[in-house]
């Protein structure tokens, strides 16, 4: 089969394999999203209970309205009309269409290579986190934890596979550097950034080093750098109260995410 027949085909794949993944999302995110201390999200908005596969988990954002009547009124009034099903979470389509972009990209940016099998799997996560995070600005250890876990563990299984182009050992080692960077900003300013975001920088840290350093420095360099820009524009326009948690999750992401699309592309 021709290359590129072969590339547009696999990044079709993941592109199908995002947008499927993706509609799935809306309904964790909305779980996800609770302060501190508190329990997950059990009810929707209008306090029916969530109820699916995995306990609630999986399943649609919305639940469906309730059927009309079986039996028409006698009387001659019009017969009542079923309120509209409740929605929750973010769009399905745009988190679908996020999630099919990013898988597309690290597709076409990877190629046939093993380790796109890792970076397809753990990129719903990843944009999970972006929601729970953009909402709450918090990163829960249900997500953060097995991320760094199976980043480690998947990245593992690709280093014994041909034609991978990366190494599990500097996988290990940007885990451990990233995470201890951002423990040690974590003990000196612990109110610029919260725990979640040194669980996190582990996964980040595993990922990106299976490229290389560099590869960990530029995608923690360009997430720093755009992080910035954006807590320095909010003060400016007034929007970014002091001392004020800024949600620093989706930041280390996308530029992880950056990172690994230009050193997939080079490798």
């Amino acid at each position: 089969m021709d290359p590129d027949l072969w590339l547009t085909a696999l990044t079709a794949a993941a592109a199908l394999w995002g947008a499927a993944a993706g509609a799935l999302l809306p309904r964790p995110a909305y779980r996800f999203a609770v302060d501190e201390d508190s329990p997950w999200q059990t009810t929707c908005p209008a306090g029916h209970p969530l109820t699916g596969p995995a306990h609630g988990w999986l399943g649609r954002a919305r639940c469906p309205a309730p059927g009309p009547a079986t039996t028409p009124p006698a009387t001659t009034l019009p017969a009542p009309t079923s309120p509209a099903p409740c929605t929750y979470g973010p769009s399905t389509r745009a988190v679908a269409l996020l999630t099919a972009v990013v898988c597309a990209s690290l597709a076409l940016a990877t190629g046939v290579r093993p380790e796109l099998g890792v970076w397809l799997l753990l990129t719903p996560v990843g944009v999970l986190l972006v929601l729970v995070d953009l909402k709450v600005q918090r990163l829960p250890d249900p997500l953060t934890l097995p991320f760094a876990a199976l980043a480690l563990l998947l990245l593992g299984g690709a280093a014994v596979t041909p034609e991978h182009a990366g190494e599990w050992r500097t996988a290990a080692l940007g885990a451990l550097t990233l995470g201890g960077a951002y423990f040690l900003l974590f003990l000196i300013r612990p109110l610029a950034l919260g725990f979640g975001d040194v669980k996190l920088a582990v996964g980040l840290g595993a990922v990106l080093g299976w490229y290389g350093w560099g590869a960990l420095y530029v995608g923690t360099f360009a997430g720093a750098v755009v992080g910035s820009v954006w807590t320095v524009v909010q003060a400016v326009r007034g929007r970014a109260a002091r001392r004020q948690l800024v949600a620093l999750g989706p930041f280390m992401i996308g530029g992880a995410y950056a990172g690994l699309l230009l050193e997939a592309y080079a490798a």
